[in-house]
Parts: C-alpha cells; sequence; structure tokens
C-alpha cells in the first residue's frame, strides 16, 4: 500500500506539500498540485485516517474491515456479520463495516475502508456470488466470505449447497418419498446448480432415474416467487397428487407452496411434504407445520473468515461449511405407502 513519503517521492515535492494538497491548503501552485493529484492517482494512494497508526498507539487494538456488498441492509446477514463482530471482539480485534449499495459505488467503498487502515479486509456478498477483487485491495489481507474468486491465493468461505441438498434428497428417499417435485432458483447462479446438481446426483445414487423427477428454475425477481403459485395448480390436480414431496429452492419458495397447497384443500405432510433450503431468518420456524430445511452456516462463515486473518490461517482456496438439516413436520415418514 503506498505511503505519503511514495507519493512525495513520485511527484518530486516534499512530504509536507503533499499534506497540504490532501487538504485543499493554500500556497500551493496548480502546477504542483497537479503532479501530486497524479502521483495519488498512480499510486493508488488513500489517507490515513486510523488513529491507531498515529505514532504512540501501536499497542492498540488490531482492526478487521468488512467491505459488504449488498449484505449489510438485507435479512441473512445479521448471523454473518455479528459472527465477525463477536469473533473479533473475542480475539482483542476491533472491526468496522463498509456497506456497497451499487456496483457504481465499490470505488468510494473501497477508497473509505482502505482510508481507515484496516489489518484485515473480508470481503462479503449477499447471495452465493463470483466476484472481481477490486484492483486496490489485491496484494492485501483479504478473505472472501459468502463469495468466490478465480483468484487461488485467496481463501473464501461458502455453504456447501451441493452436499446440503445430497444429504437432503438421501433424507426423503429414506422416508419413502418417490414423487418430487423441484422448484429452483434461477438458472446458472452458483447456489442453485450446485444444489440441483446434489439433488440428482443423490437421486441417480439411489439408483432411481431423473425421469421421476420434475425439476423447474424460476425466473429471477421477486415474479418468480408468486409464479410458483401457477406452477403448483397446473402440476398438482386433487384428488390424485402426481408428486409426493416438493423441494423448494429456498425458504421463500417453500411458503408460497404452504399457501397455495392448503389453498387446493391439500395436507403438509400427509398428502404432500414440503421441504425448503435457508432456514430464513426470523420466519423459519414460524411455518404450520414447521418447515423441515436447511440452515445455511452464515454465522460460521463470519466466524471463520474473521479467524482466518486474525490468526493468519495458511489455507488459501476454497472452503465449504456444513448446512445442517433441521427436521420439522412438514416431511413424514412414508416408508411401505
Amino acid at each position: 500500500m503506498a505511503s505519503l513519503k511514495d507519493v512525495a517521492q513520485l511527484a518530486g515535492v516534499s512530504m509536507m506539500t503533499v499534506s497540504r494538497v490532501i487538504n485543499n491548503a493554500p500556497r500551493v501552485t496548480p502546477a504542483t498540485r497537479q503532479r501530486v493529484e497524479e502521483a495519488i492517482k498512480q499510486l493508488h494512494y488513500v489517507p490515513d485516517l486510523s488513529a491507531q497508526k498515529i505514532r504512540g498507539q501501536a499497542n492498540k487494538p488490531r482492526t478487521l474491515a468488512v467491505l459488504a456488498e449488498d449484505t449489510a441492509t438485507t435479512p441473512f446477514s445479521v448471523d454473518l456479520l455479528l459472527a465477525i463482530e463477536q469473533t473479533a471482539l473475542r480475539l482483542g480485534w476491533d472491526s468496522f463495516i463498509i456497506n456497497v449499495s451499487a456496483a457504481d459505488d465499490r470505488q468510494r467503498a473501497v477508497r473509505e475502508l482502505l482510508a481507515h487502515r484496516p489489518d484485515g479486509i473480508i470481503y462479503t456478498t449477499m447471495g452465493l456470488r463470483k466476484i472481481q477483487l477490486p484492483e486496490a485491495l489485491q496484494g492485501l489481507p483479504v478473505v472472501l466470505a459468502n463469495c468466490v474468486s478465480d483468484d487461488p491465493h485467496l481463501a473464501s468461505y461458502i455453504p456447501d449447497d451441493y452436499q446440503a441438498q445430497y444429504d437432503a434428497t438421501r433424507y426423503l428417499l429414506t422416508r419413502g418419498y418417490q414423487r418430487p417435485l423441484c422448484y429452483w432458483l434461477p438458472e446458472h447462479e452458483l447456489a442453485p446448480t450446485a444444489r440441483r446438481l446434489g439433488f440428482e446426483h443423490a437421486w441417480c445414487d439411489a439408483g432411481k432415474s431423473l425421469d421421476q423427477v420434475t425439476q423447474l428454475h424460476m425466473p429471477k425477481g421477486d415474479e418468480g416467487y408468486l409464479a410458483f403459485a401457477s406452477v403448483l395448480a397446473t402440476h398438482i390436480t386433487p384428488p390424485s397428487l402426481a408428486y409426493d414431496v416438493v423441494v423448494c429452492g429456498n425458504d421463500r419458495a417453500a411458503f408460497v407452496a404452504y399457501q397455495q397447497l392448503l389453498t387446493m384443500g391439500i395436507k403438509i405432510p400427509h398428502e404432500m411434504a414440503v421441504i425448503g433450503f435457508d432456514n430464513l431468518v426470523g420466519v423459519g420456524h414460524l411455518f404450520l407445520p414447521g418447515l423441515t430445511t436447511l440452515q445455511l452456516p452464515h454465522y460460521q462463515i463470519g466466524e471463520h473468515a474473521a479467524r482466518h486473518l486474525i490468526e493468519q490461517w495458511d489455507k488459501p482456496g476454497l472452503h465449504k461449511l456444513a448446512c445442517p438439516l433441521l427436521e420439522r413436520q412438514s416431511i413424514t415418514e412414508r416408508s411401505g405407502q
């Protein structure tokens, strides 16, 4: 990371002159100001705003910065961000969050974050996605949380969506379910691709054909959830039921499934079972009957990311964390039926 001295040397001026330019002080000629500003831009220099870096303050706690892309404003972020804060506090570090609310806001957020000279950076996103690490962060101590990158040197902590759906499918099979209707999240995204693959591998490993399964992907946007009601009404025609379980891409889809099935007079789980994914924050435990679902490991992701930086783990690459199955009343034993 460039220093004030580096800027001064490149611009051919004193460090005091650089400081005057940064602080818009008078008595700096236009030509000198231009040279300093060009040096700042070339070196990606940002001012050091961290009071902990002031001379004589080196014994102060070290700091974790969280660059939260669409994360800090969503309910799913609660456990992840809480884990980072609690883990840092427990290990004697401070932490702060810089939120990125739009793609064109990322550059501003990165400058603000670096101005505080953090000792470690956690880059996190809402929804599993691939990111390109901003150039200004490359080479710094960065860990990814709930996102991935093509850079093999970066450590990344994400949910194990594949294994979770594989295990959930085996769970359904052991309880006698044979005719699933699957409504996955939008196609070509990382999480639904892994979940569908986990389902298909578990199904085929049990000696079954995918011809027995109806699989659909919802369109992007909230309208995809509303469309699920029409999908169910089209595919399910009481009293003869073509399916015995609805496999939902997440708990929001399961919420729609509950409403539509119950409106159609179909009893859950005795006539048709439902399984979700996510354990929706603040809602997952309120389904009646209780929704069997998979818990996204957001707290564990945040804890591992924080410990990776604080304890200086030498573990680059992708790290997948388990999504535990939460057994509730929306799945019942159907063996022998």
